[in-house]
């Protein structure tokens, strides 16, 4: 066995093109990647909204053809994943395009893995869950087009998805996955409710942290290939600067973007977050808030928030991510001290004392309470009885776990989940 510490890291990242109106700029984007049949992945509140209209023209205008796709739902299930897998392949599309959050850019995602690569969707899925089969060949090109300051899934390799029949989230990680161009365009959130920017912009702030306060690099085992090496490696120096500036302008600007939806320069800079988080994740990895959010939102399915549109219940994923945040970094403060206290001083701009572990616990819950966030696992309908069955499903959340700065066991979990539940 190979015994030696590991001293590489790699930090790879999606081409970005920011800016208001960048979205009007699509058409010619796609052309430079190529393409002339697109299936483009939209969200149906967008179209509903009229916000795709000018995007899908820039690509006609250019020649593309262009098959739009929305039956795209909030945390897809597996059904809808397989639903645009079929009508992909039927398009014959030689590029994917996505408008829309991270459910739309994953469906794409997806759609793309398996027309490209043959096979089934549950074959990809990442084990204990899944097979965990590596794509082989390359995938077309595609283009994502964010339109909430969330899941940074236009500069991911990741792409989750529901499936409620196992009572669990999960998902598929491969470096094929990451988008070959985002566009990501802050006048697109506009019209976007407050809950969902609050829901997505507490997912970036998860995300960077997450990501800053992973496992560093060198505490792993130098694998004995190059592709034995995990698509979520722990922090090191690249990651660290992208999300150590995602929690800046989380702290400094969430709080804006939630109450006006006319503050450019407040959504602006929580849509350039999101995509900053991504990357940093993408190569540092998220762990034990996001291991403990996939349960929660997989066991039930009997919350709704009042200020998402739409009727279908279910619990948006910044808020199941964020409610045992303080709990697990809490659990993760005697890891590095130094470096949660430097996390909690760059969400508030505050000073803290070297030993106390309630600085960034505290500066998360002050942060969800200002944008109406849900505080606990419990008014997502769960009671302690319930704790069981939510470890079980973090615990198989290993891709995840792995990376945490401190392993936790089943006990543990059931503490981080009890915490949460006040």
């Amino acid at each position: 066995m190979n015994d030696e510490r590991e001293r590489i890291f790699t930090v790879e990242a999606t081409p970005v093109k920011f800016g208001p109106g960048a979205a009007l700029e699509t058409g010619w984007e796609l052309r430079r990647l190529g393409a002339r049949r697109v299936f483009f992945v939209v969200d149906p509140e967008v179209l509903r909204l009229g916000l795709a209209e000018a995007v899908l023209n820039s690509a006609r205008d250019e020649g593309i053809e262009t098959t739009v796709y929305s039956d795209v739902e909030t945390e897809p299930t597996l059904a809808c994943f397989e639903r645009a897998v079929a009508a992909a392949r039927e398009a014959g599309a030689d590029a994917f395009a996505a408008l829309g959050g991270g459910s739309a850019i994953d469906l794409a995602k997806v759609a793309n893995l398996v027309v490209s690569d043959g096979g089934g969707i549950m074959e990809y899925v990442n084990v204990p869950v899944g097979g965990g089969r590596q794509p082989g060949a390359a995938l077309r090109p595609l283009l994502a087009i964010p339109t909430t300051p969330g899941s940074g899934s236009e500069a991911t390799t990741v792409a989750i998805l529901d499936l409620p029949e196992l009572r669990i989230k999960t998902g598929i990680s491969h470096r094929r996955l990451r988008p070959t161009q985002a566009v990501v365009d802050p006048e697109l959130t506009r019209s976007a409710p407050p809950a969902v920017i609050a829901s997505a912009g507490l997912d970036v702030v998860c995300h960077a942290a997450e990501s800053f306060l992973s496992r560093p690099y060198t505490s792993r085992t130098r694998p004995t290939t190059p592709g034995e090496r995990p698509p979520y490696q722990g922090s090191n120096p690249v990651a660290d600067l992208w999300s150590a500036q995602a929690i800046r302008n989380g702290g400094q600007f969430l709080r804006r973007a939630v109450k006006d939806a006319d503050d450019p320069e407040a959504r602006g800079a929580m849509m350039l977050s999101a995509t900053m988080a991504g990357v940093g994740f993408g190569s540092a990895g998220v762990h034990i808030p996001h291991a403990c959010a996939y349960p929660i939102a997989g066991l039930k399915h009997d919350y709704r928030h009042p200020g998402y549109p739409g009727q279908k219940h279910f619990v948006p994923h910044g808020f199941s991510v964020i409610v045992t945040a303080p709990a697990a970094f809490r659990f993760t403060f005697d890891s590095d001290p130094a470096r949660h206290i430097q996390a909690a001083s760059m969400l508030t701009g505050q000073h803290y004392a070297t030993d106390d572990r309630n600085a960034l616990p505290d500066a998360l819950l002050t942060l969800m309470r200002d944008v109406g966030s849900p505080l606990s696992v419990r008014e997502f309908g769960y009671d302690d009885s319930d704790i069981p069955a939510l470890v079980d499903g973090a615990i198989k959340q290993q891709r995840l776990l792995n990376v945490a700065p401190r392993t936790p066991t089943a006990d543990d979990l059931a503490q981080i989940f009890t915490e949460s539940m006040a």
